[in-house]
């Protein structure tokens, strides 16, 4: 079984790039080169630090093929290999997908991201790829399946989308197909969201998913991003609510950019362990400041809380262009909670035993091409 899923994989990549070198007409090519040091500090079974080292280089190759005058072809590859705790060697395809465009129509189908949402921090409403800010530079995975958008005015959206499980070799939830309308106006966009999921294996109900996005360019830049999800089986109830909102503004001629996002996480919504996410508790807030020193130098320090139980992760940053093309970063995050400094057995989602690290760093080059 596990011969055949590898290659019907293989199968469809040779089909897909075979399509996209024979018919590509114009074909531009770029992307990145990560080379990375990192030191962390996990917690061992007996909670004591464990310190390890890694070194992983990381490269995104992507490519894009015009096919006539409306239609293209877009292939992203990942190569990536690490030495120390842990070692690896991987490729995986990243975005395999065609688009058709005219002047109001846009059709997307094969390996993609189907982004939906406003929110700069949680978002909720993009269950399908769902961000967690304890990992900025993770890589948001593309799902298979397609999407058709109509222009109907230069402000106004209609689309339809479908998608296969989110890994679908082994998932057991079921496929989506979903309504998307998507207004803009001057200083202020909105987003309304509607999916079913099929049912599950060993279920006979589906899931169906609503929720809508905003924000408000203003004094502030406001956002509010929430989806509600419904399940038969679990019943209705705010626990199906996941709900961010919060606000950006910067200051000193916008060297300083402030940014605030308070999450609601409902046991059975899209944020959750439950529901494909990655936080276990209710209330969350991010705080996080952004420093531009010149053109070329910026800072940054964020703070992820988590207030259900007490427990905090610091993350500090700061990056450097060497010369165009070319970025230092270094980054640092420090879980924190009541236990840490009272040994008294009070552990939170976001302390070191929990999360299992005290510490976790890393010093990254970064060149663009």
């Amino acid at each position: 079984m596990k011969d055949s899923k590898k290659l019907f994989c293989l199968t469809l990549l040779f089909a897909h790039c075979s399509l996209f070198f024979v018919w590509a007409q114009g074909l531009t090519v770029s992307g990145l080169l990560d080379s990375t040091v990192s030191m962390r500090a996990e917690a061992g079974d007996k909670g004591s630090p464990a310190f390890s080292y890694g070194l992983e280089e990381y490269a995104s190759l992507r490519m894009q093929a015009k096919l006539r005058e409306f239609a293209a072809v877009f292939c992203d590859v990942n190569f990536i290999a690490a030495a120390g705790e842990p070692a690896y060697n991987l490729f995986e395809t990243e975005r395999l997908y065609f688009r058709i465009n005219t002047e109001t129509i846009r059709l997307d189908g094969g390996l993609l991201r189907l982004p939906f949402g406003y929110g700069l921090v949680w978002r909720p409403t993009d269950f399908l790829n769902p961000v967690n800010p304890l990992l900025p530079d993770a890589r948001l995975k593309g799902v298979l399946g397609g999407g058709l958008s109509w222009y109907a005015t230069d402000t106004l959206k209609l689309a339809a989308f479908g998608a296969a499980p989110r890994d679908f070799l082994h998932s057991k939830e079921g496929g989506h197909t979903g309504l998307l309308f998507e207004q803009r106006w001057d200083k202020i966009d909105l987003q309304t969201i509607y999916f079913f999921e099929s049912p599950r294996t060993g279920s006979q109900y589906g899931v169906h998913r609503a929720g809508l996005s905003f924000k408000a360019d203003l004094v502030l830049g406001f956002v509010i991003d929430a989806l509600y999800s419904y399940n038969h089986e679990q019943g209705a109830g705010i626990d199906g609510l996941s709900l961010s909102s919060g606000f950006d503004y910067s200051l000193f001629d916008g060297n300083l950019i402030i940014l605030v996002e308070y999450l609601y996480n409902g046991e059975n919504s899209s944020t959750s362990r439950k529901g494909g996410g990655s936080f276990a508790n209710e209330h969350y807030l991010y705080t996080g400041f952004t420093w531009r020193f010149d053109d070329l130098t910026g800072a940054g320090l964020a703070l992820v809380s988590g207030f259900s139980d007490i427990s905090f992760t610091p993350i500090v940053s700061f990056n450097r262009e060497l010369f165009q093309g070319a970025t230092l970063i270094f980054s640092a995050q420090i879980p924190l909670d009541r236990d840490l400094f009272s040994n008294d057995g009070n552990r939170g989602e976001l302390g070191p035993l929990l999360s299992r690290r005290y510490f976790d760093s890393g010093v990254k080059l970064r060149l663009r091409f």
